[in-house]
């Protein structure tokens, strides 16, 4: 399906949602799940929370569900799970994202969130790997998404179609999180395009306009997930602070090493927020 020529979502005539129908069509068939209740998108650092939800139902390759590509990213694992919590609550846990920096185009970015959808999900839980701009944060530090700022200049709605974004990341489900964990702080999201990293003037330009955490994905998925009428948890790993709020360059390798440290605390924090929804 990596194939732009033949995807089936880069035909403008195509209407998306039917996509994403047979996506989750595809999905019941490979689970053996007619029903997803939550699905939960792990972004770089929180792969190991699929293993502390519950139990496997099922495990496959993305490739294999009409729409979804290929992720081109290290550390993204492109692996669709269903999963039973021990309240008896089927999780589509997604492991492949489409990176708006890819070039694919909005609609394979947000194909995931709107599959869920179509799989029953009425919760949407959106995790990534960030740049931190509070200088109180510490890298392995997860925080909760309280806004975003989309500074892509893009969305993934169409048409006339207006989408009402108050409360976008639900107060009432980052007030569960915080029931398992009161410390957790959080910040207002800010969407760059990527896949370079922002420079110090950019940072501080996100921190001006209102911006405490800076990446390159959940925005336009967040606002898909709204339109598609599910409610949304929002969580950050600050994997780095910032260009220019830390004196080192920036690299994707310290991303990782970040996400790798952090991994087994975070992943327990997020299965125990899914235990309690």
């Amino acid at each position: 399906m990596s194939n732009s020529t033949s995807h089936p979502l880069d035909d403008p005539a195509v209407d998306p949602f039917e996509v994403a129908t047979a996506a989750a069509a595809d999905i019941a068939r490979l689970s053996g799940v007619e029903h997803h209740d939550i699905a939960v998108t792990l972004g770089s650092g929180w792969g190991r929370a699929a293993e502390l939800i519950g139990d496997e139902t099922a495990s496959f390759p993305a490739t294999e569900v009409t729409g979804f590509s290929k992720p081109a990213l290290e550390g993204h694992v492109g692996t669709l799970r269903s999963v039973r919590t021990p309240g008896g609550k089927n999780v589509l846990v997604i492991g492949a994202r489409t990176h708006y920096y890819e070039g694919h185009g909005v609609r394979r970015v947000v194909h995931s969130v709107r599959t869920a959808a179509a799989t029953g999900a009425t919760t949407m839980i959106l995790t990534n790997g960030a740049g931190g701009i509070r200088e109180t944060w510490k890298p392995g530090q997860p925080v909760l998404i309280s806004d975003h700022i989309n500074l892509t200049a893009d969305s993934p709605l169409e048409g006339a179609t207006f989408i009402d974004l108050t409360d976008l990341y639900s107060k009432r489900l980052r007030d569960v999180a915080r029931s398992i964990d009161p410390t957790l702080d959080e910040g207002v999201y800010t969407q760059f395009r990527g896949p370079h990293y922002e420079t110090p003037a950019e940072v501080q330009m996100a921190k001006t306009i209102g911006g405490h955490i800076v990446g390159m994905s959940t925005a336009l998925e967040a606002i898909a997930a709204r339109q598609a009428g599910m409610e949304i948890l929002g969580f950050s790993l600050i994997t780095n602070l910032a260009a220019g709020i830390q004196q080192t360059p920036l690299s994707h390798e310290e991303v990782l090493e970040a996400g790798r440290e952090a991994e087994p605390v975070i992943s327990a924090l997020l299965a125990r927020v899914i235990g309690a929804l």
